[in-house]
């Protein structure tokens, strides 16, 4: 047999191997693929007995702590974007580089709520057993942290193994929403949000949700605490879309009943003018939406923080950060209804242990 028939034949055989390889693995994320079903409830664990009263004032923080990843010089793969010359940028990593490196930024994120020193947590991107984060439990470790506090979980991101990228998968992850209060919970709620259910996007965005907790006041009303992590890779923005149609569907049964509510967490929207807000060398990434009163139920608003032209919470992963050339935006941060008197605070952490800072609420229940 000539020897280019005999190449051409081992290629493709090689060819055909890398199909069938690849048929086989899309069967697998197929097989294994599910999303928590909507309205679960939530077991509360630790849960105390105290209730809350009106004209009292509270704080709670909203802190997406990354999986425990993000050291300012970390970018991750599915982050992308362009310097203001149009050069185009891209993550590299597909998980935190180190065990190590994911123990100390758990720490530190602990540390930095501890000194915030909330009576409520909205915690996103909390990993208990993941390939990306070396299977270090961050739920586990924050709530052996604030043993004062009750705990409500809900998973947010569960996947199969995920190969992507190939020189450092992402892998299996297991990941959600953690929630800490020191007054007591009588009951909290599961939300699924629409996802994008192309694929591959699908694999990689599959169990977005908000937590609802109730809590009983004194007057006879409650305060509805929500914890909320919108999808984040969505240039359309069609899926944030129809997610905040969901919860607008909430906040206005809420409000019809007389409720308190208090909504926070990671919007993956620029809040209250934030997007080109902050100096930055880069364009403004395509995946940036932009959310305001005008996008809220009547009765509702974000608590626009009183350092927000000086404080961002978000910078982007696509270069390390280096502050007024990285992109940055404030997308965390609280809605209020109209009987929530509050302020807010971004807390300035320079993003050293997560790609987000947190942002601490001050409020009344009027």
């Amino acid at each position: 047999m000539p020897l280019f028939r005999r190449i051409l034949i081992g290629l493709g055989a090689s060819v055909l191997a890398l199909l069938l390889a690849l048929a086989a693995y899309a069967a697998y994320l197929q097989a294994t693929y599910y999303r928590v079903p909507d309205n679960q409830a939530i077991e509360i664990e630790n849960n105390s007995s105290e209730g809350l009263k009106a004209r009292a004032t509270y704080t709670a923080v909203s802190y997406n702590i990354g999986f425990g990843a993000y050291t300012p010089d970390y970018t991750f793969f599915m982050d992308e974007g362009a310097m203001a010359d149009g050069t185009e940028t891209k993550g590299v990593h597909g998980r935190a580089v180190s065990e190590q490196s994911v123990r100390d930024c758990t720490t530190g994120d602990i540390d930095l709520v501890k000194t915030i020193d909330p009576d409520f947590a909205l915690l996103q991107e909390v990993d208990t057993d993941s390939d990306r984060s070396f299977h270090v439990n961050q739920k586990s470790q924050f709530e052996q942290a604030f043993p004062a506090h009750a705990s409500a979980w809900s998973s947010n991101f569960h996947s199969a193994f995920l190969a992507y990228p190939f020189n450092e998968p992402h892998g299996t992850v297991n990941a959600g929403l953690l929630t800490l209060a020191k007054a007591g919970i009588s009951s909290a709620q599961r939300r699924s949000y629409p996802i994008d259910e192309s694929f591959p996007t699908k694999f990689f965005d599959l169990d977005r949700c908000f937590q609802v907790m109730r809590m009983p006041v004194d007057n006879g009303r409650e305060l509805v605490l929500v914890n909320s992590h919108m999808s984040a890779y969505d240039k359309s923005g069609l899926v944030r879309a129809r997610q905040l149609e969901l919860l607008k569907s909430l906040l206005e049964e809420e409000a019809a009943a007389g409720n308190y509510v208090v909504c926070g967490g990671d919007w993956n929207h620029a809040l209250a003018g934030s997007v080109d807000l902050y100096p930055s060398e880069q364009q403004v990434p395509a995946w940036v939406a932009v959310m305001g009163d005008e996008d809220l139920p009547a009765g509702f608003s974000i608590v626009k923080p009183g350092n927000l032209a000086d404080v961002a919470t978000c910078r982007g992963c696509d270069i390390p950060y280096e502050k007024g050339v990285t992109y940055t935006a404030t997308v965390d941060g609280f809605i209020v209804s109209d009987n929530v008197r509050a302020t807010a605070e971004n807390i300035e952490n320079d993003f050293s242990f997560s790609d987000h800072n947190p942002v601490k609420l001050t409020f009344e229940l009027s």
